[in-house]
């Protein structure tokens, strides 16, 4: 049965360029499938990496309690005070507790791509300790800003999305004028800020505390100290969140809706090509009707038949997802682009076409080719030799 299998397929393969209109429709079908499959999910993937990229695992964001995000949280400037007393922080090399208060304040730039309207973007005021904090944040153009001065340095990703914030430029915000002195890298989310000097950004949008508190954690047993301390503390209402889990986190909505959206859009144009591949198919096997019906006169059994179809249908599909992961890499890997994060505020982010996500789409297009095979194989195997005779 494998020889006879092995010598039909062989016989099929080679009358595929014969039968290349039908062919191409599943080909350019499953492409067109494993394209869009992969492209939205590695926006998904992107999305997630940036944010998985953010934050470190020996160190903590303090949020007010119930809060799940930055934005929503504030407190003021006695309760900061206090969080820095709490064990479980580790000191810096002068001694005081290595933490850093910072405030999320939502400005507005116009987008490189729509000069007609505007973006929320995230300024961030910061103290000192928020760079030692985060070590992975260089400084690639420019200076860092000076405390005390309406001064921002810029994150890469908002110079690759937004026009008015390059270095030497001044950037209008809520009725004040801002000077842009330098341009910082960081690998992570952190590129889709503005940094500037929390005080100054205090009383500039007349904010009196913090959103957050950005603390490293001192030893093993830091977070379950500093847990306890924060919980048995009346005079504190607060969650403590490990800062890699906390921005990791701030994927899920994202994670799921564009999961949802590739699914939907999978299933539809799955099943039209699997209706293609299914006329595809019919009309092959109907082209080599004679043959077939011949090859089963000379005694090649149905399984023989059945296998060659199969197998034509799945070298199709895997050509057709091979294109298409192809088409994804080439146009959406490590495209740069930028979206609504949790704290409606733009997160730039590249496209990620992984490994994973090409055989995924793979699997999906080798699955929609053998639906697509089977029912035109089995009724190649089971028509009789005189009806197929007859129908050539």
């Amino acid at each position: 049965m494998l020889r006879q299998a092995l010598a039909i397929t062989g016989i099929s393969i080679r009358s595929v360029p014969e039968r290349w209109a039908p062919s191409l429709v599943i080909v350019i079908g499953l492409a067109g499938v494993v394209a869009v499959f992969t492209a939205l999910l590695a926006m998904a993937a992107g999305f997630e990496s940036t944010l998985k990229a953010t934050g470190r695992s020996d160190a903590v964001v303090i949020l007010r309690g119930g809060s799940d995000a930055e934005l929503n949280s504030a407190f003021d400037r006695d309760t900061t005070d206090i969080i820095r007393q709490e064990p479980g922080i580790r000191a810096a090399a002068d001694g005081k507790p290595l933490a850093s208060a910072e405030l999320m304040v939502i400005t507005e730039l116009v987008r490189r791509d729509d000069v007609k309207s505007g973006a929320n973007v995230t300024l961030r005021g910061v103290e000192p300790a928020a760079f030692v904090l985060r070590p992975q944040l260089k400084i690639i153009k420019g200076r860092t800003f000076t405390p005390g001065l309406r001064e921002i340095i810029v994150g890469r990703g908002v110079l690759a999305q937004f026009q008015g914030a390059d270095i030497g430029q001044t950037v209008r915000m809520r009725g004040s004028e801002w000077h842009v002195v330098g341009e910082f890298d960081s690998g992570d989310s952190h590129n889709s800020e503005m940094w500037t000097d929390i005080n100054v950004a205090r009383s500039t949008f007349g904010r009196l505390g913090a959103s957050s508190v950005l603390a490293a954690l001192d030893g093993p047993e830091g977070l379950a100290r500093l847990k306890s301390a924060v919980a048995a503390d009346p005079r504190l209402s607060l969650d403590v969140l490990v800062e890699r889990d906390y921005f990791s986190g701030q994927t899920k909505q994202f994670r799921q809706t564009i999961g949802v959206l590739a699914g939907v859009v999978t299933v539809i144009m799955g099943l039209g090509a699997i209706f293609a591949a299914l006329n595809s198919m019919y009309a092959a096997v109907a082209a080599r009707g004679k043959e077939i019906a011949t090859l089963r006169a000379l005694g090649f059994g149905g399984f023989a038949v059945v296998a060659s179809v199969m197998i034509e249908a799945l070298l199709l599909a895997l050509a057709g997802a091979v294109i298409g992961a192809l088409i994804a890499y080439l146009l959406f890997n490590n495209l740069s682009v930028a979206t609504l994060g949790q704290s409606f505020t733009q997160v730039v982010f590249n496209f990620k076409v992984t490994p994973q996500l090409v055989v995924r789409g793979l699997v999906i297009a080798l699955i929609i080719g053998m639906v697509g095979g089977f029912l035109p194989a089995l009724r190649a195997a089971r028509l009789p030799v005189t009806v197929s005779l007859r129908e050539q």
